[in-house]
């Protein structure tokens, strides 16, 4: 079939709207038609070159939709239902899913690297030349074809915007506070970042009853947005930002600090702003090749533990539906995060405004999904 989709064609160059054959689904897929996207810094790294990748790409990874057909052998899912895309799919058999970890199942990391589905091959096409997936999903389409492992049911009542939401930013920020750090009730806690993982570990944050939640951001418009969803502090992130934190967490520093922004000269500001026995979380992806220094010396001596956060130590078919009855019940608005929408042409300039951070999360929209 064909399909309108946004191609990355070379790093550094600006997505080309093409319209591309794509396959139909084969065994253990489906084709979904997609109702939005979220426009992700890690979709960010693919286009300056940060992650790499084979290319021509479709990137997008945050998406929901409807599904419309499904290939043999699938039984979770069906036409019509509408689900949440999951970009790290998990084998459900191995080492990790057994030791109920699937966001760090290993066994389909090779296809997913090399821009194909599961079975090793592409079902994007263009005058004949394969055209590449981001992550399994190649989201910045109006229909998808994806592993069924790939997709996460969700209730019809939840606004398709809010589903893609929870594919990735609400999965590992409040996953990063929920799953990975685990964080009391009467914690002090830290976001370094509040773009969409940041804000969604703020609103975990205030779930978890945290006695005071520090934003850091240099954008005025960022700092308020997470002042209204939860935010006890929002400061701007200055050469002075350490000695700040600790003077609003009686002079230690917080108790758990999140880094929601893949930045190694951040990583380290989150090291210094922990207290003595405090908990640092890595939950922002950094540049591959990248490299933070975290002193042996400091962790040592003050008894600081510093752990990756990868998807928020998500299990997608577990936590997605419970973060969208989050979101119904209003303890997790996530809905206030959306700064803007856009149609797939307009894609460039929403990266364009993601570069700017001025605002919360922009979502690329195919259809009646608010």
């Amino acid at each position: 079939m064909k399909i309108s989709a946004a191609v990355l064609h070379a790093t550094g160059e600006p997505f080309r709207i093409e319209t591309l054959e794509l396959d139909p689904p084969r065994k253990g897929e489906v084709l979904v038609r997609m109702s939005a996207v979220g426009v992700c810094r890690s979709d960010l790294h693919l286009i300056r070159g940060d992650t790499d990748h084979p290319l021509p790409v479709v990137a997008g990874h945050e998406g929901a939709g409807i599904v419309e057909m499904v290939g043999e052998d699938v039984g979770h899912v069906a036409a019509g239902d509408h689900v949440t895309l999951n970009w790290a799919p998990a084998c459900l058999d191995c080492f990790y899913c057994d030791s109920g970890r699937p966001n760090l199942c290993e066994t389909f990391l090779e296809p997913i690297w090399k821009g194909t589905l599961l079975d090793g091959t592409p079902r994007l096409s263009l005058d004949g030349r394969p055209v590449y997936h981001y992550c399994g999903l190649a989201a910045f389409a109006d229909h998808v074809v994806v592993p069924q492992q790939s997709c996460v049911r969700m209730d019809p009542e939840i606004p398709r915007t809010i589903c893609a939401l929870i594919g990735c930013a609400v999965a590992t920020g409040v996953g990063a506070v929920l799953n990975t750090a685990d964080v009391p009730p009467g914690s002090t806690v830290t976001v370094f970042g509040a773009g969409g993982v940041g804000l969604s570990a703020i609103m975990a944050a205030r779930l978890r009853k945290a006695a005071a939640i520090i934003a850091i951001d240099p954008s005025p418009q960022r700092r308020d947005l997470a002042r209204q969803l939860g935010a006890t502090a929002a400061i701007d992130g200055d050469r002075d930002t350490v000695d700040r934190v600790r003077g609003l967490t009686a002079g230690r520093g917080s108790d758990y600090v999140f880094e929601a922004v893949g930045n190694p000269r951040v990583q380290e500001q989150c090291l210094a702003a922990a207290r003595p026995g405090g908990t640092v979380i890595l939950a922002g992806l950094s540049a591959m090749g990248s490299q933070t220094d975290l002193p042996g010396a400091v962790l040592t001596r003050q008894e600081k533990t510093v752990k990756g956060s990868y998807y928020g130590t998500t299990d997608p078919a577990r936590d997605f539906p419970i973060y969208g009855k989050y979101y119904q019940k209003g303890v997790l608005p996530l809905d206030r995060m959306i700064s803007k929408t856009y149609s797939l042409d307009r894609i460039n300039g929403a990266f364009d405004d993601l570069i700017r951070a001025d605002a919360g999360r922009g979502l690329i929209v195919f259809d009646e999904a608010n």
